[in-house]
Order: C-alpha cells, then structure tokens, then sequence
C-alpha cells in the first residue's frame, strides 16, 4: 500500500485563475495517492467559495472547509494541520504551479533519506507564469542543510510551499502555540530536533511573484523600498525599518518561537545566546562590534551574499543606510 499524503491549501480571495492553475497541478500529479485539504478563510469573492465547491464535486481527493470568520494564515494553517492524518504532509500556496512529479520525487527523498523534513527549490515565476529566476535556491541563498544545523534555529529553512514533513512533526507542533510567526519555520525547527532534513536542488514548482504576496520572493531591497514608499526615507525611519521589520520579524521571533517549542537543553542554551545576540543589534545607532556573534549564529552554506547584506544591516546599520536609500 502506497503512503499518503495530505496537501494543506489555505484560501482566501484569492485570484481566481492562479487557484484554478494551483489546484489543477496538485489534482494532476504523477504521485496519486493524495488528499487535497483546503480551508477557506472566510473569502468574501464568492467566485472563490464555487470554484473550490466545484473542486470538491469533481475530484474525491478534495476535503473542503469554509471558515465562519478570518482566522489569518497561521491559524487557518493550524486548523489545516488538525485535520490531517497522512503520513505525510505538504503546505501549498494558493498561486503556484506544481510540476507533475513535485510529490513523487519528494516522497522519494524523505523516504530514502529517512528524514523528517525534505524541502526543494523552485523557479521564480511572474503573475503569468513566465520564469524570471531558474533558482530560488540561488535568489533568495536559501540556506542548504543535510540532516542538522543551528541555521534551523537562527533562519527559516525552506518556504512552507518546498516542503514536506512526517506526521510526528504535525503531532508535536499543534496546536500552535503563541509564538508561532512562522509554520514553516517551526517545521523545520522541529525536524532539526529529531531525524534531520534534506532538500532536493531540483526545481520542482514555478513560485508565483506578484503585487499581493504576503511574503512573497520579494529581494531586501525590494523589501526596503516597500517600506520607505509606506513610512520615509530619514536615517532614523532606516533604523525602525532595521529594528522592526528586519531583526525583529524576520529573525528575533522566529528565535522567541523556537524557544517556546524547544525540548533540547543544547538548543535552549544556544536560543538563548541568539535573543541576546537580536536584542543587542536593535540598540545599535551607528555600529555594532560583535560581529563575530553573527558567524556563530548564522553562517552557512549558499549564504554568501546574504551574509553580506546582513552583517551591513546588522552591524553596520549608518554604512546600510548610505548604500540602501538610494
């Protein structure tokens, strides 16, 4: 008997033709042994609601929930979780394209390789599926690990659409507790604490970019701009962006959730040291020396420049201001 797998889809209002394309790719896959799980949160386009009913109606591989109010998209992903029971699991984005063997070739590698966690690469592609990058791996220096690291801790590993993860991985993260700002983080946080992870350098899936990301592949500078457009673009307006939008969100909270979750008195230690380490950057105005901190917490492989950007963001936060604003 073939394993299962439960792909967890979350919705809500989503464009209509992106959705349609995602779910044709799940449906279609090489690998048939699914079940579809989909949680609508709450869309008010009813064009959405009927096209998922229409989904469910035709393919007996489709659970459906309509939910009665807006959970958000870590509550909805939780209650996603809960009703899960395969083996094995998968997030998706609701805008993607999954390649036909996307499921197969993962399943292959968590299998074989007797992890908890596989995550693969992706192209970037645009609102109408062209390629725009051939290696999100190589865009965004995803971080590549086989079987354990810290960077587990200090750095999501792997977006939640790359992924898939065992059933005992599911049973110790839900429900969510509340620090969770990142499924996918946590996900792979815990497979780091027990068999390890994997990944496959193969391209298995067309990552949509567009204007309503919610996180999206968008670059730092991207990123930056966004924000000077929304709140300015004063020295003082860099260092709110730096503190809240940079250490705070995209790595303090992930440490404080790994810390709410972690069993393992090494990683507690470790936490620990990296709280003290984020909390230290955001009083920095000008300079921060503890540089070789940085290595110690987040150094690793096909992270070069990212590095880069971050020791500047970091620890040299006026020399980021000067090169950034422009």
């Amino acid at each position: 008997m073939k394993d299962k797998v439960d792909v967890l889809l979350a919705t809500y209002n989503t464009n209509i033709e992106y959705l349609k394309q995602q779910i044709e790719s799940i449906l279609n896959q090489t690998y048939k042994d699914i079940k579809l799980i989909i949680s609508d949160d709450n869309s008010t386009n009813e064009q959405v609601k009927q096209v998922l009913k229409n989904y469910e109606k035709k393919d007996v591989r489709v659970k459906l929930y309509f939910q009665n109010d807006n959970l958000g998209y870590i509550k909805n992903f939780n209650f996603l979780l809960q009703q899960s029971d395969a083996k094995y699991i998968m997030f998706s984005d609701h805008d993607d394209i999954w390649y036909e063997n996307k499921i197969e070739k993962t399943l292959e590698k968590i299998k074989n390789e007797n992890v908890d966690l596989v995550y693969c690469n992706s192209h970037q592609i645009d609102e109408k599926g062209n390629i725009i990058k051939d290696s999100y791996f190589k865009y965004k220096n995803v971080p590549l690990i086989k079987g354990h690291s810290k960077l587990a801790i200090s750095r999501c590993i792997g977006i939640g659409c790359s992924q898939m993860f065992t059933k005992d991985i599911k049973e110790r993260i839900i429900p969510f507790k509340n620090q969770v700002m990142a499924h996918d983080w946590l996900v792979a946080f815990i497979a780091n604490e027990n068999n390890g992870i994997d990944y496959i350098h193969e391209p298995l899936f067309g990552y949509r970019l567009h204007n309503t990301n919610v996180f999206g592949g968008r670059s730092f500078g991207q990123n930056l701009n966004k924000w000077k457009e929304r709140y300015g673009n004063s020295y003082n307006d860099y260092l709110k962006c730096r503190k809240e939008s940079i250490i705070d969100k995209a790595y303090l909270n992930g440490a404080k959730m790994c810390k709410e979750y972690c069993s393992n008195e090494t990683d507690k230690k470790f936490i620990a040291d990296l709280i003290k380490y984020y909390e230290g950057l955001k009083k920095s105005k000008y300079i921060n020396f503890h540089i070789i901190k940085y290595f110690k917490f987040l150094y690793g492989k096909n992270l070069f420049k990212k590095m880069l950007k971050e020791i500047i963001s970091f620890h040299f936060p006026l020399l980021g201001y000067i090169i950034y604003r422009i």
